[in-house]
């Protein structure tokens, strides 16, 4: 088996960890990310739009040059979106999805020559993937269930080569994302017309809800742990947050019921700020 993986989303957070751990472990990591991730023993740095077919190719006849084989390719690469999915525009909404899902479909099909008995894929997807949207956090969480089950069913054919697929799904890691999450909540806030104050109330419990982080390299040695499994499970999890299972359990209408009471407008001075439909 080889002792070369690719790693996308590379170039920082979970990614950039689970680079150092591989390398640390003895594995030439091929490094990839839009961009150009940080060289080091043992890690190779590209650059390369995963969205794009032309430069995944390129990007494959790279890789190729310096090995005929990979024993694993790690998913990071994906991009956060918060916002109303009546109010999101049309070109940001298809975007999340070609990031999330599109970019690990065109690295799978191009880098599957590269791929033999025994290899592994791993992607990261997330704790939101099989269970029901918050407000708000619906785009990210509906791309992420697509990836999961993108991830399952090719699992369901690539076992048929002998080559395995599983998920990490993570909760809150502490990564530049969830200060992207921040920023991106606090815009929605001044922006949304439809939802000002039930926005800002919902950006007062992702406060409270986040302050639950694991490090990302945590979230490296999980990886490399399922990777090490002879027989890895389709699923695994960290960080799962305890609030959210709780809700998950509850019956729809009761879900329900209790966004409302929890994001409506609680006295008359913040009901004043809410539009109307004459507005």
């Amino acid at each position: 088996m080889s002792n070369s993986i690719l790693i996308t989303g590379a170039a920082g957070g979970m990614g950039k960890e689970a680079s150092l751990v591989f390398a640390r472990k003895g594995f030439r990591v091929f490094a990839v990310d839009l961009t150009l991730p940080s060289s080091g023993d043992s890690i190779v740095p590209l650059q390369a739009d995963l969205t794009d077919p032309d430069q995944v190719h390129t990007l494959y006849e790279q890789v190729r040059s310096e090995t005929d084989t990979l024993s694993a390719i790690l998913h990071f690469a994906g991009i956060y979106r918060l916002n109303s999915l009546v109010e999101i525009n049309p070109a940001e909404f298809r975007s999340v999805f070609t990031v999330n899902v599109g970019a690990a479909f065109l690295v799978n099909r191009t880098f599957l020559p590269m791929l033999r008995s025994g290899s592994k894929i791993l992607l990261l997807t997330s704790e939101l993937a099989v269970r029901d949207p918050l407000p708000f956090t619906g785009l990210y969480a509906v791309s992420k269930a697509a990836l999961d089950r993108y991830a399952y069913s090719l699992r369901m054919e690539l076992q048929l080569l002998h080559i395995s697929v599983s998920v990490l799904r993570a909760g809150a890691v502490d990564t530049g994302m969830l200060g992207t999450s921040t920023n991106q909540l606090r815009t929605f806030c001044e922006k949304t017309q439809l939802y000002p104050v039930n926005a800002k109330r919902f950006q007062r419990i992702v406060e409270r809800v986040e302050t639950r982080r694991v490090k990302p390299e945590a979230v490296a040695k999980k990886l490399y742990g399922i990777f090490c499994s002879k027989n890895p499970r389709f699923a695994y999890s960290i960080n799962r947050n305890p609030l959210l299972i709780l809700f998950d359990i509850l019956p729809t209408r009761i879900r329900c019921c209790l966004i409302r009471q929890i994001l409506k407008p609680k006295d008359t001075a913040e009901q004043k700020k809410e539009p109307t439909q004459s507005d």
